[in-house]
């Protein structure tokens, strides 16, 4: 079965780095960007089951403070935000 997206391993590795919950990020979605997401929906990004649009990719960028770059292609380290090597 084909991947729905490619960043979902990651979302769930720098999740789990910040110590929140899928309901965590979820609700963050929702408070933050006026994402309406639930539990399972991260779950199922997590798992590639289902697609991730674009304006979503950003949001989980600032709420986990990674480059949405790293949550596309990846590297060995993430690229945090504030990491003055980036720029």
């Amino acid at each position: 079965m084909a991947r729905a997206n490619v960043c979902g391993k990651r979302i769930k590795l720098l999740r789990i780095h910040r110590e929140m919950g899928q309901v965590e990020l979820a609700a963050a979605l929702e408070v933050d960007f006026n994402i309406k997401s639930s539990q399972s929906d991260i779950s199922e990004i997590e798992r590639g089951v289902r697609g991730v649009r674009d304006e979503e990719i950003m949001a989980f960028a600032k709420i986990l403070d990674a480059s949405p770059m790293w949550l596309l292609f990846g590297k060995k380290q993430p690229i945090f935000n504030n990491d003055p090597l980036e720029h």
